[in-house]
């Protein structure tokens, strides 16, 4: 309890242990956090949260899960950010430049600020898959943005208005459906589970208790 940090949530000035993340210093301070989390381990996105150090005047985005407290830290969690996916059917689409400019045509309206890039929690290369989705590059976009974990901070910072994860995830799956080479071995396992053929043992594992499931994985087959 030596090492505190004074933060501020929402405006309200709390002293918080400096070791904390944002979102476990939230619930030291008693809030209870029931939306804007989810995984609490960097991969899902919903704890996408704006700071700013006091004193200076840049804006910062993170993951409130993945992000150590700071003395001085203004902290403001957003309930959502303004990503726009658009309907589509991936019977009726392929993987060319006219299906971006069809469905998210604002990406030519980037104007090369590369502020999506500043504010990715990941550190893609976002402003970058958005010109390979320009140029109908599909598979390179794909590739750059695979790690994207749609936190939507690339989104709430760009003037001209771009759904990156939006176009990160058409990318992918236009890649995943249509370029990506067929995993035969994986059609032949789906094909094994549509016929029941590890439905008794998914039941011996569904009737297992925790300690037992832990004991499973711990001491798990790892395939070389």
């Amino acid at each position: 309890m030596d090492n505190m940090v004074n933060v501020y949530f929402f405006g309200k000035k709390y002293s918080v242990p400096a070791e904390l993340t944002i979102m476990t210093a939230m619930e030291y301070a008693g809030y209870t956090l029931s939306r804007g989390c989810g995984c609490r381990h960097g991969f899902c996105g919903a704890c996408a949260t704006i700071y700013r150090i006091k004193g200076k005047n840049e804006l910062f985005t993170c993951l409130a899960c993945q992000t150590q407290v700071q003395e001085g830290m203004y902290i403001a969690s957003i309930p959502f950010f303004p990503t726009d996916k658009r309907t589509y059917s991936m019977e009726e689409i392929r993987p060319e430049a006219q299906v971006m400019m069809e469905l998210y045509p604002e990406i030519y309206s980037c104007i090369g600020c590369n502020a999506c890039t500043k504010a990715c929690t990941q550190s893609l290369p976002v402003m970058q898959y958005i010109a390979y989705a320009q140029r109908g590059d599909i598979q390179a976009c794909a590739e750059a943005s695979f790690d994207c974990i749609g936190c939507g901070c690339c989104s709430v910072r760009c003037p001209a208005g771009i759904s990156h994860p939006m176009v990160g995830l058409l990318a992918r799956r236009l890649t995943g459906k249509y370029i990506a080479p067929t995993s035969k071995h994986l059609v032949d396992r789906v094909e094994e589970i549509r016929h029941g053929a590890y439905d008794e043992i998914i039941e011996k594992v569904m009737g297992k208790s925790i300690d037992e499931m832990k004991e499973l994985y711990n001491h798990r087959e790892i395939e070389k």
